[in-house]
């Protein structure tokens, strides 16, 4: 063993990312969303048994003030994400939950709260369904973001009822502003349930029209000018 002389190297370990840290039953989801410094919520659901139902919180940390606050509501499905907003641009920030769940459709449904002046306090804000005329072609896996501090929704619409709907490929667009404590919805899409392609046969013919109406008006022309030469 001591004539071999030679020395073993090792490889150095390829560095590994840190772990997500894993939530503690029975919390499910947790997101932090920070306002400004020292203003921070941390958005939680919980609950034990089935996946359908649950509670969330919002934990509402004031660390220049030393002050916290909880909010807490029954939850209908699991949260799909959190969303921080000032739509009605008043300097109270509004933190909106999405959760999703099923029945015949993959409904979503939104909790909001704006916070006020202090941010201790969270006053409920009603978030409005779909009207019929929204609704219509509806299916769920609605699309959430924030764009310019509004609150877009966009979903497929789909033709037929029940397993026989199929996707039309239009797509719904829907905006959300707040207004004293109300929301506003907008439909930002000029969309149907039948999607229908371009039709340019009309102007085909107007222009088809539009040229033989030259044709003739030139032919006529010529046949006038023939008639005054042989007058002549």
């Amino acid at each position: 063993m001591a004539g071999c002389g030679g020395q073993e190297t090792k490889k150095p370990a390829a560095p590994t990312a840190p772990k997500k840290p894993e939530l503690m039953a029975p919390f499910r989801f947790h997101k932090l969303i920070e306002v400004s410094p020292g203003q921070s919520y941390d958005i939680l659901s919980w609950g034990r048994g089935a996946e359908e139902a649950g509670s969330f919180m919002i934990l509402h940390s004031d660390s220049s003030a030393i002050k916290y606050t909880t909010t807490t509501g029954d939850l209908d499905g699991a949260i799909i994400d959190v969303y921080n907003s000032d739509m009605d641009v008043d300097g109270n920030p509004e933190i909106l939950i999405q959760a999703k769940s099923k029945d015949t459709t993959n409904y979503t449904s939104i909790y909001a709260f704006e916070f006020n002046d202090n941010n201790s306090k969270a006053n409920k804000l009603d978030f409005p369904k779909l009207t019929s005329s929204q609704r219509k072609g509806y299916r769920g896996n609605d699309n959430f973001y924030i764009k310019e501090g509004k609150l877009m929704r966009e979903f497929s619409i789909f033709n037929g009822t029940g397993k026989d709907a199929k996707p039309s490929g239009a797509k719904r667009q829907l905006e959300y502003g707040l207004r004293g404590n109300e929301f506003t919805v907008k439909q930002l899409s000029k969309d149907s349930t039948d999607v229908k392609q371009p039709d340019n046969q009309p102007a085909k013919t107007d222009e088809k029209k539009s040229s033989d109406k030259q044709s003739s008006s030139s032919s006529s022309k010529s046949s006038k000018k023939k008639h005054k030469r042989h007058r002549g």
